[in-house]
């Protein structure tokens, strides 16, 4: 199925634009390095799967129907990454910033990647009103259509994402040796998490 170019443009918008997924995956990149970053990438473009199928199959609607699961989830996420945000300031949760890289396993990694991208219930509205608007549903093979692009987004995401996280690592190399500058951004990356973890609790449906 050929991908329309007004997809790819608004799909790289959306990718590009901050969000939890890429703040936690540059923040393991200033942490610990260029394999953590790809492997922060590859978690986050790994939890919005759940999302694309949930929309796929109506459940999006569902969820944006229900207040209270919608609620209930829209907490849940916000719990996480406050969570995420006292884990980073204390240094012993998967976003570590210490002189030696490697400090985390990739599997911790990606599953906290996962769980940032999952517990994140706008991405599920978000896909029920974004892909639509690129379906031809005079065309059979709705859903497959669906998957089509699903997998064109994840596949931007993913290439997006790893080029943060290395950028990101890059910018490691040079402030590696000050113990000051690493501990300002550990506090930053605390704080990101904190506030995109208040946003999402104070957001309205």
């Amino acid at each position: 199925m050929p991908v329309s170019p007004e997809f790819l443009i608004t799909a790289l918008i959306v990718v590009l634009v901050p969000g939890t997924g890429v703040v936690y995956t540059v923040a393991v990149g200033l942490g610990q390095g260029r394999l953590a970053s790809v492997a922060a990438a590859a978690g986050c473009t790994l939890g919005i799967v759940p999302h694309l199928a949930a929309s796929a199959l109506g459940l999006a609607a569902i969820l944006h129907a229900s207040a209270v699961l919608f609620q209930a989830l829209k907490y849940a996420g916000a719990a996480y990454l406050v969570y995420l945000a006292w884990q980073t300031l204390r240094d012993r949760g998967p976003v570590t910033f210490r002189a030696r890289a490697g400090n985390t396993s990739a599997a911790r990694i990606i599953r906290t990647g996962i769980l940032v991208n999952i517990l994140n219930p706008k991405l599920s509205i978000f896909f029920l009103a974004f892909l639509p608007q690129f379906i031809a549903a005079e065309r059979e093979g709705v859903v497959g259509q669906m998957l089509a692009l699903s997998a064109v987004f994840m596949a931007m995401t993913l290439a997006v994402f790893i080029i943060y996280g290395v950028l990101a690592a890059q910018v490691r190399q040079k402030v590696l040796e000050s113990t000051r500058l690493m501990a300002w951004m550990r506090a930053t990356a605390a704080a990101a998490f904190g506030a995109l973890g208040a946003r999402l609790a104070l957001s309205g449906n």
